[in-house]
């Protein structure tokens, strides 16, 4: 697998996801399906990518591994593995983001209060799942 296409390629499903979520905030009917797309379909189809491209990279990355910050870079000086581990963050990424939608409308957090969540999650993953869980602690204001 060439790591610029699935990079590439990776990059667009995962903003369709995401804009997949944003919509499902405001438009009820598309929650179920952009629900499974954004939990199930891209996370599985970044899986079946991740396994491939962590396969042909870790062939190629002498010294490259696990064990220290030096074989993690080793590892991630091949595009192949750099693009798994690409693959890995928006995989997991999406899959929070969709599930603070539907715990998120569940509880009743306001929509609204929902997309910075979404917007960290996006760009800085935990501190957008850090913000999420600061809000669940709040009562709730807005029923679905």
């Amino acid at each position: 697998m060439d790591p610029r296409f699935a990079f590439g390629t990776g990059n667009t499903i995962a903003m369709l996801g995401w804009l997949g979520l944003l919509t499902s905030l405001f438009v009820p009917i598309a929650r179920d399906g952009v629900r499974r797309t954004t939990r199930l379909f891209i996370p599985a189809l970044f899986g079946v990518a991740y396994v491939v491209l962590i396969g042909q990279g870790w062939s190629k990355a002498v010294g490259g591994g696990f064990g220290s910050i030096e074989q993690v870079r080793a590892l991630f000086a091949v595009d192949a593995a750099l693009v798994a581990g690409w693959l890995h963050y928006l995989a997991f990424d999406l899959f929070v983001g969709s599930w603070i939608v539907e715990d998120g409308l569940t509880r009743g957090i306001n929509r609204f209060a929902l997309i910075p969540c979404l917007g960290l999650t996006f760009l800085f993953g935990p501190a957008g799942l850090l913000l999420f869980l600061g809000l669940r602690l709040l009562p709730a204001r807005e029923s679905t």
